[in-house]
């Protein structure tokens, strides 16, 4: 069997409050699977939102790089931007931008400064020439 990537876990320091932008701007309501972890299935792929203060664990241990994006496929990229806009993600780039490998996507940082990266599901580039 291929690898294959099945769960992306961002650490936040408020488990309630990541419930409830997520959840916003995925208009899903996942999962919890613990005091301090909810899980939402991307695409057979969980991402998973971790309050290590919640769980009981060391949250100086989960440190995200600043320019360490998770990259999310969407159906509506334009209807994701204005979601994340309107719950409180800081928006690296204000628009969707085209990029020189042809993905149409956006920039930005969730409530507790992770970076995400959301791309139009119609232009994922996946380094498959098929």
């Amino acid at each position: 069997m291929a690898p294959r990537l099945y769960r992306v876990i961002i650490p936040v320091r408020d488990i309630e409050a990541a419930v409830n932008f997520y959840s916003g701007l995925f208009e899903s309501e996942g999962e919890r699977v613990s005091p301090g972890r909810h899980y939402y299935n991307l695409g057979g792929t969980i991402f998973a939102v971790y309050d290590p203060t919640a769980d009981g664990d060391d949250a100086a241990e989960w440190k995200y790089h600043p320019s360490q994006y998770v990259y999310i496929g969407v159906s509506d990229v334009d209807a994701v931007l204005k979601r994340a806009g309107d719950l409180g993600a800081t928006l690296v780039t204000d628009e969707v931008e085209l990029m020189p490998w042809g993905e149409r996507l956006f920039y930005a940082l969730d409530p507790f400064g992770t970076p995400i990266c959301f791309v139009d599901s119609k232009t994922l580039f996946t380094g498959d020439s098929d």
